[in-house]
């Protein structure tokens, strides 16, 4: 186990700035926004997908896609043709607001209209202080403006049916989205209230919006758990702490000859196949247009891709305390022993033989302890954006994420000592020697 004396980012405090990264990113809009803004404290340059690149040798740019997605880059001072990327995704399971967001019909209630986003534990959203946070696009007088609106106030509340109406609710639940699971935002004297509540926070006349993407968010905020304070417990860790993690490493790590690239991709929740997710044009698109910024023809592109290295940073599951039988017999990762490197035989994750020996060769570079995650032989996992991602873009990649319990909650936990782990492993990524193609693998630690 690494001591933090060893550790440049120390794991309290890194902790604490994980959880001021998920206070500020409710939804995958304001995670971009938050990313941008330490991006360009850093000197990174904002670009438009509509515009032409100028790209500048040791210059740092960074562009967005519809507001919830991100990749930014490092141009070295050198010619060299290969990439560097490590890609995570900005959203996490909610329940959006419907067109028609408001229901009545129940005497002195207002509720509000949602279905579910991605694949949520539906039970833990019930009886807990929820709110609002989203994008509102607003006519202006010459054209349609994007705002951020995130509602800072306890606002509904999704509440249970008692064990007196109910006595067979702790013998197991099924829970219908459109029955059980819409929000009281009101007594009867809330109805039509929801568009100019909007109006007010972001300060429009009412009649300005013209559409809204909202989504209910958890109003609990992060905290320190346990003995020691030696986990924490947050919304939206998932994927969050990876997408935070690689950043501060991203922004830490010393320029390399490779092109260093940094993703958060939208929409993985849902399977990625969407204008902004890892399923479309976007990192293929921002790839191309840095290697012909650079002067590079389409030989040199195909070869630059075929000399790069992508990990995927997605969270994975850590040993359940009450269910330990749900794990793999050998391989059950646990919170605070490091990153996780995860496989499955049917390529829902992209580790093999190869990747996974560069990585453990990273972490070992940069004093990270590693650990495996696979699903028991019996039961399905799920996948994440990595192998996704590779059908646009044919890249060395692996599969690594940080220890967690109660994934896709609300309210999720992880260790405190692993997001400095991952920052750790994210630097050396960034900055060592490293060449992985067909033909050769060669891992050179940095000297930094």
């Amino acid at each position: 186990m690494c001591t933090e004396e060893k550790i440049k980012f120390p794991f309290k405090e890194t902790s604490k700035g994980l959880l001021d990264f998920v206070k500020q990113s409710p939804t995958s809009f304001h995670a971009v926004r938050t990313a941008s803004e330490m991006l360009e404290k850093e000197g990174f340059v904002r670009l438009a997908e509509s515009s032409a690149w100028d790209l500048e040798p040791n210059g740092k740019y960074y562009v967005t896609r519809n507001g919830s997605s991100l990749i930014a880059f490092c141009i070295p001072g050198e010619q060299e043709t290969a990439f560097r990327l490590f890609c995570s995704h900005t959203d996490s399971p909610s329940f959006k607001v419907k067109e028609g967001p408001q229901l009545s019909g129940t005497a002195g209630y207002t509720k509000l209209n949602v279905e579910q986003y991605g694949g949520a534990l539906r039970a833990p959203w019930f009886d807990r202080p929820l709110s609002l946070a989203g994008r509102v696009l607003v006519q202006t007088e010459n054209s349609i403006e994007t705002r951020l609106v995130q509602i800072d106030r306890d606002l509904l509340m999704i509440p249970s049916v008692a064990i007196h109406m109910n006595r067979e609710a702790n013998e197991g639940m099924k829970y219908n989205v459109q029955t059980d699971l819409c929000p009281v935002f009101g007594d009867e004297s809330a109805k039509e209230s929801l568009c100019p509540l909007i109006a007010r926070e972001i300060g429009v006349q009412e009649e300005a919006i013209l559409s809204m993407d909202l989504f209910l968010y958890n109003r609990q905020r992060g905290t320190f758990i346990g003995a020691n304070e030696e986990f924490l417990a947050a919304p939206r860790l998932d994927d969050l702490q990876c997408m935070y993690g690689s950043l501060i490493g991203f922004l830490n790590a010393p320029q390399h000859r490779a092109v260093s690239v940094y993703g958060a991709f939208d929409n993985e929740e849902t399977g990625s196949e969407s204008r902004q997710g890892a399923a479309s044009t976007f990192l293929a698109d921002v790839l191309t247009r840095i290697n012909a910024a650079r002067g590079g023809s389409q030989e040199d592109y195909f070869r630059a891709v075929a000399g790069s290295f992508l990990i995927s940073g997605d969270n994975a599951h850590a040993l359940h305390p009450n269910h330990p039988e749900k794990a793999d017999p050998v391989n059950r990762p646990q919170m605070n022993q490091g990153v996780v490197i995860k496989f499955n035989a049917n390529q829902k994750y992209t580790s093999d033989g190869r990747s996974a020996s560069v990585l453990k060769l990273l972490c070992r570079h940069a004093n990270v302890p590693y650990q495996v995650y696979t699903n028991r032989s019996d039961m399905a996992g799920g996948s994440t954006l990595g192998n996704i991602s590779n059908t646009q873009v044919s890249l060395q990649a692996v599969d690594i994420g940080l220890p967690q319990l109660a994934m896709h909650s609300p309210y999720e936990m992880a260790g405190t000592k692993d997001t400095a782990y991952l920052i750790e492993l994210t630097k050396e990524f960034y900055s060592c020697e490293l060449e992985v193609t067909d033909e050769k693998m060669t891992v050179q630690p940095s000297e930094a």
